[in-house]
């Protein structure tokens, strides 16, 4: 029984470090951000919460492409496996510093001969291997802190990939209802230069016109019919872009495309912190950076835990049972003991490996605050994106409404005589114009929403997506 009870202490003994852990323990880097946003907040920050911000847009059809774009998107994919992979390298790692046992059974029949009679002899053999390697200087523990770093990192860039997936389905949904704008605009302008072409051609017809105005009216008309053409042709290349990013049938997104036909989203309000700092929190890939930042740092000690000794526990126990011509025969052979081993010469490798590991760390500090400084500058730039849509609304309102006023009293001289067909022209060119000036501002106040939406972190939860208790993908069962 005293084989069976040292391994049975040895299976028993703590995994940990009986000395202190070698290289750094990590501490999270001091930033320098600013104490407050110079750019004007909207509506002085008093807003609602940010959360799956594109419901909060009051237009279902995007809802609908945003959920299935994040389902097809083979970004979010190839995220999700990075998640499965680290997780099986942040166990795999987990394990390391745990002792190990292997088994082994064998049996063979063999048979003597010296002469005359042949002997047969049975063996029957079974051995019990265990294994543990003591982390005396935690070189085990800081490759575990690494890994779980790392698992961590990569679930924070799930959450970035979904933004974003989020903000270019959006960004490629305003552009086809600017489109979709713009040709209801042409199509009336088109109708009604075809409309005045006709009028003045017969006019012409009887004598009434002159031929230049004639040629002037047709010219106008063929303008008309070709950029209505040009936008035709914009507005379908825009939805494949669409059916691209979703997977969705063609025909059963111009159906859903229908139900606002040239509808621009009305973006909801969310809270923006008063503090710079606050939006380490909500930045998925400044979570992320930072986290490598953290595995970087247990892989220095990893690397110096290499110049020191190691320590190596392992025994085993082997019974044998031997039957040679009916006369049996046992034994039971065991070992158990401690290995110590450790580096005496290696060429400089592993020193090499030890700054390799530094400046991993060094590159990885570098992304890191890189990171942060571009991650206020995101938010401050689309702070002054939204602030300057704000800003153009009544100006931009205001043109389109006092051009389409001058164009409807140009038109109507025009028809009483009053005035010539150049000058009917012009005002429609300039009404046209500031039509497309509207719809191109409500274009940019969407997106200028979307993109603050997107550099505060698009209400990324922190957690794992992966895990049963995390935010599911769209179309998963909740």
């Amino acid at each position: 029984m005293r084989p069976i009870y040292l391994l049975s202490l040895l299976l028993t003994l703590p995994a940990c470090s009986l000395l202190p852990r070698v290289g750094p323990d990590y501490q999270p880097l001091p930033l320098a951000t600013p104490v407050g946003w110079h750019a004007p907040l909207p509506h002085g920050g008093e807003l609602g919460a940010l959360t799956d911000w594109w419901s909060q847009l009051g237009d279902p059809v995007l809802s609908i492409l945003i959920d299935t774009a994040e389902r097809e998107s083979a970004t979010l994919a190839q995220a999700r496996a990075r998640i499965v992979r680290a997780r099986s390298d942040a166990v795999a790692a987990g394990v390391a510093g745990l002792p190990t046992v292997d088994g082994s059974l064998a049996a063979k029949r063999a048979a003597f001969t010296f002469g005359s009679p042949t002997t047969f002899q049975t063996t029957r053999q079974a051995s019990v291997m265990a294994n543990w390697e003591i982390d005396l200087f935690g070189g085990i523990a800081r490759d575990q802190e690494a890994a779980e770093a790392r698992l961590t990192a990569s679930q924070a860039r799930w959450h970035e990939a979904r933004v974003s997936v989020a903000a270019e389905t959006a960004n490629a949904y305003l552009q086809l209802r600017y489109q979709e704008r713009r040709l209801a605009q042409t199509e009336a302008d088109a109708a009604s230069r075809a409309e005045t072409a006709r009028l003045i051609d017969t006019l012409g017809r009887a004598g009434l016109s002159a031929p230049a105005q004639v040629a002037l009216a047709s010219a106008s008309a063929a303008d008309g019919a070709g950029a209505l053409t040009e936008l035709r042709a914009g507005r379908d290349q825009q939805i494949k872009a669409l059916v691209a990013l979703t997977g969705l049938d063609e025909t059963a997104l111009r159906s859903q495309l229908k139900a606002a036909d040239g509808r621009f989203p009305r973006p909801a309000a969310f809270a923006i912190k008063a503090l710079p700092a606050d939006l380490l929190g909500q930045r998925p890939d400044v979570a992320a950076a930072e986290r490598d930042v953290a595995a970087a740092s247990a892989a220095i000690g990893s690397a110096r835990a290499a110049r020191y000794p190691r320590l190596n526990l392992s025994g085993f126990i082997t019974p044998l049972r031997l039957n040679t011509d009916g006369d049996r025969m046992s034994a039971t052979t065991w070992s158990i003991g401690p290995t110590l081993s450790m580096p005496l010469i290696d060429g400089g490798r592993i020193g090499a490996r030890v700054d390799a590991a530094e400046a991993d760390y060094a590159a990885a500090a570098a992304a890191y605050r890189q990171k942060v400084r571009d991650a206020v500058a995101e938010v401050e730039q689309a702070l002054v994106r939204l602030d300057a849509a704000a800003a153009r609304e009544a100006d931009v309102r205001r043109a389109a409404r006092d051009y389409r006023v001058a164009f409807t009293a140009t038109e109507a001289r025009q028809r009483a005589g009053f005035a010539s067909l150049m000058e009917l022209e012009e005002s429609r060119r300039t009404l046209l114009a500031a039509d497309t000036t509207l719809a191109g501002w409500e274009q940019e106040r969407v997106a200028a929403w979307v993109a603050l939406y997107r550099a505060v972190g698009g209400g990324w939860p922190g957690t794992d997506p992966t895990s049963p208790s995390s935010h599911a993908l769209p179309g998963d069962a909740r």
